[in-house]
């Protein structure tokens, strides 16, 4: 990926790699920083409407994704990632400051979510 034509000083993608075996995404940055993001941390974080909902509070658990693969990424435009996993999800249009976001919080973002799950009384599996 390019930073050709980018505004601002925003870290940008410069490496995409999925590895379908691992369930990974890893994503490294102009400024240095490679965050490998789990296909379940990236399913269960997805910012689409059906995992954050419609407004403010309305954020859904997603219970049963640890299996969950990344069957393709797509790009869109050049500010994001498409994402389409192997239980038929693509809706969530995964920016470069988002996945930056992911990869940066992600021990603390898996930590909330198992607490969350863990009060629901749901599982991963």
């Amino acid at each position: 990926m390019s930073g050709t034509g980018r505004s601002g000083a925003r870290p940008w993608p410069t490496d995409i790699s999925l590895k379908k075996s691992e369930r990974t995404l890893t994503v490294t940055f102009d400024d240095g920083a490679m965050f490998t993001l789990p296909a379940e941390l990236l399913r269960v974080e997805s910012p689409s409407a059906e995992v954050q909902g419609h407004g403010a509070g309305q954020k859904k658990t997603v219970p049963g994704k640890r299996n969950v693969a990344i069957t393709n990424v797509e790009p869109v435009g050049t500010y994001a990632l498409r994402i389409i996993f192997s239980d038929g999800h693509d809706s969530g249009l995964f920016t470069w400051d988002y996945l930056y976001e992911l990869g940066r919080d992600a021990d603390a973002k898996m930590h909330a979510y198992l607490l969350d799950l863990k009060a629901k009384g749901l599982s991963r599996d």
